[in-house]
């Protein structure tokens, strides 16, 4: 059972990690570019990735009492496995949820420099609200054992509503959140720089920024109400739901810039999420009689989401686009880079992950060499210093030539 001295431990971290983001790297709100939020959401994913390294360690030595007995020892593999497994589903679903943020974004015509303050406000909220969801269904679930039930229906049914449902349809004037803040707060004519509270003839006022910093948190805890319940079918153990939940959301506002202008372009991914709903719910309505294990449920979700993105590149949907908003044309500008910067992002971005995985595949079950040396190969094909780095442990001389377009 986690400790608070676990969780005390793991929340400074959060904390942490959050105070070098926005005090640190983003101290200036500008708009990221392609390869800023490309390495960006690199670093999130091989960070939350990384972390069932730590899992593992943490159950399988049972380190301050971890893993023990709730509801029955948990050993290190099969902790790391539902801590993955859970992270996945949660970044999958979060994707319906950028283009929301997308769209409210669009809506009240919030420039791009200010969108990433608002989006790590709003991923503050999202970490204290899970929280509370995930003790709240944590403490359900263990009370009562029919919640399961509950809990697996409602998955069914949000997976049928977002089959049916429309984004394009979004109002978010007609919010109740956005009507009841300018019903108590007198709201600025426009926004104040990036500002969310200002004092304006003797008032106090609230601007534009803050209702949509609003919109954002009440958007989330609609989807928690989804995806909260959907972990659940992986595992009861409050501290992974927890701990894969925010590695997912921590790396949202670089998501969201890397693909909102894309998301438009895999036509089918949404069918693949009503898809992976729908299976998580049925997991749990069986959870009592026909269990299904976690690598089966890895696999599937694995698989759904690659159908639906492979579909989607097979069979795109013909015909440009003619109503695209603002927000779509000035993101999309941001994605104007050179092929061979384009490529080199891609490459570090693809080439640091496998490194992180393999590292820790080096004292974990899985082909840690194997993925280390692929992951040095691609870093080296980039960056000069992993070239060198690369060719020391394959036993060649390092004295090599900096070319210049990769100097640094």
């Amino acid at each position: 059972m986690p400790t608070p001295l676990l969780w005390a431990g793991f929340i400074a971290l959060i904390l942490a990690l959050l105070a070098l983001d926005l005090g640190v790297f983003h101290r200036k709100a500008h708009a990221p570019t392609l390869a800023e939020a490309l390495a960006w959401s690199g670093f999130w994913i091989s960070l939350g990735l990384a972390f069932a390294g730590a899992v593992y360690f943490l159950y399988e030595n049972n380190w301050i009492g971890v893993g023990l007995a709730f509801p029955v020892d948990v050993s290190g593999a099969d902790a790391s496995l539902a801590y993955v497994t859970g992270y996945i589903l949660e970044k999958s679903l979060s994707l319906d949820n950028i283009f929301i943020i997308a769209l409210i974004f669009s809506h009240f015509r919030i420039p791009l420099a200010l969108q990433h303050r608002v989006l790590f406000w709003g991923v503050l909220g999202a970490l204290v609200m899970r929280g509370a969801m995930i003790g709240a269904g944590a403490a359900l679930i263990e009370r009562f054992t029919w919640m399961t039930y509950v809990f697996g229906g409602l998955l069914i049914f949000t997976a049928a509503r977002m089959l049916v449902a429309h984004h394009d349809t979004l109002e978010p004037d007609k919010s109740p959140v956005v009507r009841l803040a300018r019903r108590m707060f007198p709201v600025t004519d426009g926004l104040r720089e990036g500002h969310f509270v200002v004092s304006e003839g003797g008032r106090r006022m609230i601007t534009p920024l803050l209702v949509v910093l609003l919109m954002v948190e009440a958007t989330d805890l609609l989807f928690a109400v989804d995806s909260v319940p959907a972990i659940f079918a992986i595992t009861s153990d409050p501290f992974l739901i927890y701990t894969s939940n925010v590695f997912a959301i921590l790396g949202l506002r670089s998501l969201y810039f890397a693909l909102a202008p894309l998301l438009s372009k895999f036509r089918f991914l949404k069918s693949s999420l009503v898809f992976v709903l729908a299976f998580v719910g049925v997991k749990m309505l069986l959870a009592h009689t026909e269990p299904i294990s976690t690598p089966v449920s890895l696999s599937v979700i694995l698989g759904i989401l690659g159908v639906g993105v492979l579909a989607s590149v097979a069979f795109p949907e013909s015909g440009a686009r003619l109503d695209r908003s603002h927000l779509e044309v000035e993101l999309a500008s941001l994605h104007v880079v050179t092929r061979g910067g384009a490529k080199r992002a891609v490459v570090l971005v693809l080439g640091g992950s496998l490194l992180v995985l393999g590292t820790f595949w080096l004292v974990l079950p899985g082909p840690g060499l194997l993925t280390v040396g692929v992951g040095l190969w691609l870093v080296g094909s980039q960056l000069v210093w992993a070239r060198r780095l690369m060719r020391r442990v394959m036993g060649r001389k390092a004295d090599v030539p900096d070319p210049p377009e990769s100097a640094g």
